[in-house]
C-alpha cells in the first residue's frame, strides 16, 4: 500500500471509529490523561496504530474477537517494536465495561 493510500485509509477510519475507540479517545484526546498527547489512527510505516503517544513511544491497540491470536498483529508489533514502540493491546469489552481499569493500567505503561 502507498504512502497516500495509507493516509486515505486512516482519515476514513478515524471518521468511523468503533464504539470502543470512540469511547477511548473520550478519554484521551485534549491531553486529558496526565498530560500526555494521543493521536488517533496514526500511520506509522504501512500500518495504521488505533492511538500513539510519541512523547512515551506507546502505541495502543483496542482490539474485537477477531485478533485473538492474529498472527499479522505479531508481525506488526514486531516491527513496532524494531522502530522502537511499545505496543499494548486492551479488548473492546474492557474499554467499554472497565474503562477506569484501561486508564489506570495505561498510566503504568506511560511513566
Amino acid at each position: 500500500m502507498s504512502k497516500a493510500e495509507v493516509l486515505h485509509r486512516a482519515r476514513a477510519m478515524r471518521r468511523q471509529p468503533t464504539d470502543a475507540e470512540r469511547r477511548l479517545w473520550l478519554l484521551l484526546r485534549d491531553r486529558r490523561l496526565a498530560g500526555f498527547k494521543f493521536r488517533r489512527q496514526v500511520p506509522l510505516g504501512s500500518f495504521i496504530v488505533d492511538f500513539l503517544c510519541h512523547q512515551a513511544r506507546l502505541v495502543i491497540e483496542v482490539d474485537g474477537g477477531q485478533h485473538a491470536d492474529c498472527a499479522a498483529d505479531i508481525t506488526r508489533d514486531q516491527w513496532l517494536a524494531s522502530k522502537g514502540y511499545r505496543v499494548v493491546r486492551y479488548w473492546n469489552n474492557d474499554v467499554l465495561s472497565n474503562p477506569e481499569g484501561v486508564l489506570l493500567d495505561l498510566l503504568r505503561h506511560l511513566y
